[in-house]
């Protein structure tokens, strides 16, 4: 719940303190002023300074490049259909309608995974830039644009034309706030031609935020360095396949797969944690706008008709994501008005700004839904480097060398030699870099912390490398139009198969009652020398990767099981063994898949509203685990016992106003952070999540296991008894402290806030201008690895990290009964009505109205544009 409108003042939006991620603007206190002068200098200027960027979102427009008229119907929360009688009108429509409600998103966008941010931020953006330009990913995409098929690179470049018919003669401060600020503060800029290949750069980003177990796999050295191999292992518990099944389950396995060879493991004995260190520092650098890659989920399922009330499929989605202001997606429907193979789309659904088409939704056939598969696509490689050479085989070959230029924003030109092994770019140079020239990389503390038990064990410092699949072209952007125009599974599999990057668990419905999987993604085949759990040694052969990839036709995938249900929420896929491939030993555990699966194995009349009630549900395993053990506990009468007498009651639910979860989930905090933290540098204590869920449950039955004792305490050996009741006194002085001393008044929702900040502007560290560009207040429920999947960060408080970035439910018998939700709104215009319209509706849980029918997108509709040609 949230006690005020976020998107009517200014004054509504609180001040928080910002993260302790990089800030991408340093302002002084003389700007700092200046800009409060400026903006109270009339209310009416304001508002005109305001209001000047906002988009023209009824009569007529005439737009170069068109090839005849264009209609832009949007709905209440401005949400665009657009209908044409070309595929080129379309994109190039598309194109003008996303810079309109988000152009600067979209240029901080490519100037980020260009590696260019230093150029509009300073020398803030430095940290960012370093790894972008290391890895290359411009490079990357330009080599995409030339394995593209025609028709792809066409609506590409048509959706170039209408960035670029919005920006003809415009100023930047008609086109976004953040750019009149950023003049006031002595920016000359005016933005570029918007490219082809700026658009299928942001498909990197996402490869990114969705890359797989690299954490896990710095995380495991850093465990076996640091407590040694047999302790660690409690910390990366395997995957439980008698309990939480994977997605394809064996009476509806996909046959025909080819046994492929499972990878033995490598082992840690390599002496890289300072090294290690170092890389992981730096990588905690990158902004949450290109993703962190840790705490990220999703839940997708499909039901055939023999569970539903209706008696056809029904599917749903909820992707969880990074938050951020605008939230990632946005939402659009795209329409021919005559179907024909030179405009065959007519699909609605959520996709990228700067980016055309639809990434997830559905067409008049058929609908699909992603969760991310977490393959291993990403292994990192000790490498021995002597000068410009590095061992291999025995040999010393070369290193691969290239220079990058970064021009910095009000101050000097940054070049640095990118170095490379046939593995990949070395990240650890990264940190030289930063070192030799003064650079400043945030740390966040873990380096030093990691850098004792590196001193500790005497360990040298090694180079560290990246082979990562994302850095090889691949034609993705040609799966994400030709799924938009599928019509059936065999279209759909086909599409999907040139689906690179990131590797995705897709959902699939149709029309006519079938419902299907497919895993998609460019999956290494390893030597038997690396298993990717562990960073391998770069100078043997035996741990290379082969250069061959898991073939299409072998990844898991299954049409109308006879389970009739198919949930995915990035458990495991299959079975280990058998004729699989091997895709990843880092799954989820499958906490949020077995209660989804239990839930919709208990209803045989699911009904859309049901669907959207399951992904808001918050059942928490861990706390079903862990407080049987609490109640056990002896507490003084009275004040401490409060919080334990709420426990005997709970339902085991997270929801907002829940006393019981707000408690409990402090408790879990406390037990966490008293279990592991004396022993356990920073970079690699407990999150809360999924994990440790599966570490503390194992054990739990085992009351005198090492990890209980506090190392620190000489007089003492510690038992579970002592942490638990320590963490339950502790936890009752915080909840005092934080809430009320009176257990009956703790909500959950009070603690567990969801704060959207712009990755920009929102993070300047002045307070005025935060106000301007953050939304925050918003008491939600949920949690951790619950199906309704709002994290948190343990180790960070209580504040949402990570959170559905949508929702969307769709019924194949009747399209326009779907229904949809977005975090945040379609507009990027801070105090445009629909900048955070929809995050009132989505934090209550409710959902709107998706039609999809002309008329009825007709009938909904509020404001018309009409888009017609120029001469």
């Amino acid at each position: 719940m949230v006690d005020h409108d976020p998107s009517d003042t200014v004054a509504d939006a609180p001040e928080r303190p910002s993260p302790s991620w990089p800030r991408w603007l340093r302002w002084t206190a003389a700007i700092g002023v200046l800009l409060v002068l400026v903006l109270i200098a009339g209310l009416t200027t304001a508002v005109v300074g305001v209001r000047r960027s906002w988009p023209q979102t009824g009569g007529e427009l005439t737009i170069s490049g068109l090839e005849a008229e264009v209609r832009v119907v949007r709905d209440d929360h401005g949400i665009p259909q657009i209908y044409a009688d070309s595929t080129h009108d379309l994109m190039l429509a598309q194109g003008f309608v996303h810079a309109q409600d988000r152009f600067f998103e979209m240029d901080v966008r490519r100037h980020a995974t260009a590696g260019r941010l230093s150029e509009l931020f300073g020398d803030s953006g430095l940290e960012t830039d370093l790894v972008v330009r290391t890895l290359g990913w411009r490079d990357v995409a330009e080599k995409e644009l030339s394995l593209l098929r025609p028709s792809t690179r066409s609506a590409l470049d048509a959706y170039a034309e209408g960035v670029n018919a919005y920006l003809e003669g415009r100023s930047p401060s008609e086109m976004s706030l953040e750019y009149t600020l950023l003049g006031i503060t002595g920016l000359d800029y005016q933005p570029e031609k918007w490219s082809a290949v700026d658009s299928v750069a942001w498909l990197k980003a996402m490869a990114w935020d969705l890359r797989g177990n690299l954490d896990e796999e710095i995380g495991r050295a850093l465990a076996i360095a640091t407590v040694g191999e047999d302790r660690a292992k409690d910390l990366y518990p395997d995957y439980p396949y008698d309990e939480h099944a994977p997605i394809v389950r064996p009476d509806g396995a996909a046959g025909g797969s080819p046994a492929l060879s499972r990878p033995a493991p490598a082992g840690a004995g390599t002496g890289t944690v300072r090294a290690l260190a170092r890389v992981r520092s730096v990588l905690a650098g990158v902004p949450a706008l290109l993703g962190r890659g840790d705490g990220i989920g999703s839940n997708a399922w499909v039901v055939d008709g023999d569970h539903t009330d209706t008696g056809a499929p029904i599917l749903a989605n909820d992707p969880h994501l990074g938050i951020s202001l605008p939230g990632v997606w946005t939402q659009v429907g795209l329409h021919c008005r005559t179907l024909s193979p030179e405009c065959p789309y007519d699909v609605a659904g959520f996709g990228f700004s700067g980016v055309p088409g639809v990434v997830i939704g559905h067409n008049r056939h058929i609908a699909w839904g992603f969760t991310n598969l977490g393959p291993d696509v990403t292994d990192l490689y000790v490498e021995r480097v002597s000068g410009d050479t590095w061992e291999y085989d025995g040999q010393r070959l070369p290193l691969t060398r290239r220079t990058e230029r970064i021009e910095v924003r009000d101050g000097e030109d940054v070049e640095i030699t990118v170095r490379s092994t046939s593995h990949g770019p070395l990240l650890s140079d990264l940190a030289r870099f930063a070192d030799e020239d003064g650079i400043e990389i945030t740390r966040d503390g873990l380096l030093d912390q990691v850098e004792d038990v590196a001193d500790a064990q005497d360990a040298g410092e090694d180079a560290i490398s990246l082979a990562w699949t994302a850095l090889t072209p691949r034609p993705t952007a040609d799966a994400l139009l030709a799924l938009d125009r599928a019509s059936d599974w065999d279209s759909f599999r086909e599409a999907l198969a040139d689906f690179a990057v990131p590797g995705q668990n897709v959902v699939y419905a149709d029309t006519e009652g079938h419902i299907g999987y497919q895993a998609t993604g460019l999956v290494p085949i390893r030597r038997p020398g690396n298993d990717g759990r562990l960073p391998a040694a770069g100078w043997l052969r035996s741990t290379g990767w082969t250069g061959e990839f898991v073939p299409y036709d072998s990844l898991p995938h299954v049409l109308d099981p006879p389970s009739g249900i198919i949930a995915t929420a990035n458990q495991a896929v299959t079975d280990p063994g058998g004729d699989t491939p091997y895709l990843t030993s880092d799954w989820d555990l499958g906490y949020r898949s077995d209660r989804i699966n239990r839930l919709l194995a208990a209803d045989d009349e699911l009904s859309v509203e049901r669907m959207a009630a399951i992904q808001l549900d918050d059942r928490s395993a861990i706390g079903e685990a862990l407080t049987p053990y609490l109640l056990d506990i002896d507490l003084p009468r009275g004040y401490y016992s409060d919080g334990q007498r709420l426990l005997r009651s709970w339902n085991y639910r997270q929801d907002a106003d829940s006393a019981a979860a707000a408690y409990f989930n402090v408790v879990w905090r406390e037990v966490l952070e008293r279990t592991f933290a004396d022993e356990l540098p920073e970079v690699i204590r407990p999150d809360g999540g999924d994990r440790w869920f599966a570490v503390v449950t194992a054990l739990l039955p085992r009351g005198k296991n090492a990890w209980w004792d506090d190392v620190s305490t000489d007089d003492k050996v510690e038992r579970r008894e002592d942490i638990l009741r320590d963490a339950m006194m502790a936890a009752r002085d915080e909840l005092t402290a934080l809430e009320s001393p009176h257990a009956k008044e703790w909500t959950w929702g009070a603690l567990h806030e969801l704060d959207l900040r712009s990755s920009t502007l929102g993070e300047s560290g002045i307070g005025i201008v935060e106000r301007i560009f953050n939304r925050g207040g918003w008491e939600v429920g949920g949690g951790s690895s619950l199906v309704n999947a709002t994290a948190w960060d343990a180790r960070e408080g209580y504040q949402v990290v990570t959170a559905p970035s949508m929702r969307m439910v769709v019924p194949m018998d009747d399209l326009d009964a779907a229904r949809w939700i977005n975090l945040t709104g379609v507009s990027g215009h801070a105090f445009h009505p629909h900048y955070t319209d929809q995050t009132e509706l989505w934090a209550r849980g409710e959902t709107l109205p998706w039609v999809f029918s002309e008329k009825a997108v007709e009938d909904a509709g509020k404001d018309v544009l009409r888009l017609t040609p120029a001469g």
